[in-house]
Order: structure tokens, then sequence, then C-alpha cells
């Protein structure tokens, strides 16, 4: 299993109730595949650098978690088809990445 972070831009018109219950979806579709959900961060509504698809805020959320390499196509399709995801990006991390984000977390200096 290798460590991801997915980062979503959503619509920024997303009340609050349908942000939880998406961010409930995919954390819950990582699970269903045999992911393990490490961390969920929701930013909320940031400014975006250019506009897409003629919208110049959207609702960011980042998901770290773990999964075999499989999973991300998977992942991947269901962000295509949802009309709500504006951009999406997955990173793989290695190990110093996970240490620098689990230091962050439990408010350690880095």
């Amino acid at each position: 299993m290798n460590n991801y972070e997915l980062m979503v831009i959503f619509t920024p018109v997303l009340s609050e109730e349908e942000f939880k219950a998406i961010q409930k979806k995919y954390a819950d579709f990582v699970t269903e595949h045999g992911g393990t959900v490490t961390h969920s961060n929701p930013w909320g509504l940031k400014s975006l650098a250019y506009p897409v698809q003629k919208k110049t805020t959207g609702i960011y959320w980042v998901l770290e978690y773990g999964a075999p390499s499989s999973l991300n196509e998977k992942l991947k399709i269901q962000l295509l088809r949802d009309e709500q995801a504006m951009r999406h990006m997955i990173t793989v991390l290695d190990k110093y990445a996970v240490q620098y984000n689990a230091k962050k977390r439990s408010g350690v200096k880095t």
C-alpha cells in the first residue's frame, strides 16, 4: 500500500451539508476499495488563481490516505464523473512527506 494525498476543488455553490456529504462519499469510497483514510482536511472557500468553469472561487478539500495503486484510477473516474468536482490532483507521498504531515498535524514546529 502506498500513501497518497488527494486535493479536490469543488464548486462554490455547495451548501455546508452537501460539502460534508461529498467528503464522506469519497472517504467511504477509499475505505470500500481497500484503502485507509489517514486525515481529512477541508480548507473551505478559497479564490482561484484563474477562472475554472467561469467560477473564481472553489471549496478546497485535502484527503490523505493509504491504498493500493489500483484505487487511484477508480477514484479518478469517480471524480471526473462528479459535476461538483471542478479539479482534482492525486499526489504520491514518500515516507518523508508522511512524517512531515504527521508532525504538522500534531503541532510540532518544522
